[in-house]
């Protein structure tokens, strides 16, 4: 593992596109931390804030003042001269820190508590856009590793053993495949929501929608898995293990998982894009995460408004650049490692 670290890290693209996730799930896991407002903390006197400017401003941290101009619209402009000071690690709301340790400090608060502060703007209720931001990131990103895992975890174990033992198991596991496979998946998805979806809170909605993307998304993975282990099976070594009286368990475990190991590690990479858009687009249709949770399809959903795009609210559209920076960081990481692990199809 350190070797393929080594190796990735070499390649502007693949360390590049690491620093970013790193960054992505260090904020979502310090998101208490950086969020500057409680997640759903409403101020109907400041709705449709523009994002505050940041200045330095007598030797320190500031931030500009801004007034109201028109609240039909609403509308704001900046008070000239007028600063409020900005403190690092400052007390804050209260908040529980790796949801265990209770906290109060924040990386960057106002000295003032009735100072306004957006760092990109709030919603029409006067939510803080980017608190939100951040919050939702832990939904928004979690969804593609939890759901990547029980994905491959299905599909190791339905294509490993059917490719290695054959006949009537590798018959009926891949005909029950190709029956999902043969079902259009957007479909599938909309109707095991809407199944699932009275019997279920918000809060344990993310697990549903987990669920769901992995029982779409593990027939793809278990039919080529299957290929690969059909083929490993028929290898000298495997024979010679079979000879010296291994078991099908050892030979799984010693012999063709470490040799599926690397398409396991770059399938799921490339496949964790999938399940943060899966996630999207079910939150954007009002099927998937539900309020008072956050995620970024959630407030992609609240922002498809015309008063939006007339009015040029455009630091709602803030958590689409998150999805579109996430996708492409883990594509261009699949990439690399695709590279490093198989030379022989190395991107041009």
């Amino acid at each position: 593992m350190s070797n393929l670290l080594r190796e990735v890290c070499r390649r502007p693209l693949g360390i590049a596109s690491l620093v970013t996730l790193v960054a992505l799930y260090l904020g979502a896991l310090l998101a208490g931390f950086i969020a500057v407002r409680p997640v759903n903390q409403q101020d109907l006197e400041h709705t449709y804030h523009p994002p505050t400017r940041i200045t330095w401003h007598d030797g320190g941290l500031a931030v500009q003042v801004y007034r109201v101009v028109d609240r039909s619209g609403p509308a704001y402009e900046p008070v000239p001269g007028e600063y409020r000071r900005l403190h690092l690690f400052a007390p804050g709301f209260d908040y529980k820190l790796l949801g265990l340790l209770p906290l109060q400090r924040h990386l960057l608060q106002p000295a003032d508590t009735d100072t306004v502060f957006y760092p990109l703007g709030s919603d029409s209720t006067g939510r803080c856009v980017f608190s939100r931001l951040v919050y939702g990131s832990r939904v928004s990103l979690t969804i593609g590793l939890i759901g990547i895992t029980i994905t491959m975890a299905l599909g190791l174990l339905v294509g490993g053993l059917s490719g290695y033992f054959g006949g009537k198991i590798d018959f009926f596991a891949m005909r029950g495949v190709e029956f999902l496979m043969a079902v259009p998946s957007l479909y599938l998805l909309l109707a095991l929501r809407s199944v699932l979806a009275p019997r279920f809170s918000s809060d344990q909605m993310f697990i549903v929608i987990v669920i769901i993307l992995s029982l779409i998304g593990w027939a793809g993975a278990a039919r080529v898995l299957r290929g690969m282990s059909l083929s490993i099976r028929r290898t000298q070594f495997v024979l010679a293990a079979e000879c010296m009286g291994q078991g099908p368990l050892g030979i799984l475990r010693l012999h063709i998982l470490p040799n599926l190991a690397s398409y396991l590690l770059v399938a799921a990479t490339l496949s964790i894009p999938g399940y943060i858009l899966g996630e999207a687009a079910l939150s954007f249709l009002g099927l998937g995460i539900a309020e008072p949770a956050s995620s970024w399809g959630l407030m992609l959903s609240q922002a498809q408004n015309i008063k939006i795009f007339m009015l040029n609210f455009w630091w709602l559209l803030t958590p689409g650049l998150a999805i579109f920076v996430t996708v492409i960081a883990f594509n261009l990481l699949g990439d690399v490692l695709r590279d490093v692990v198989d030379p022989r199809m190395k991107t041009q």
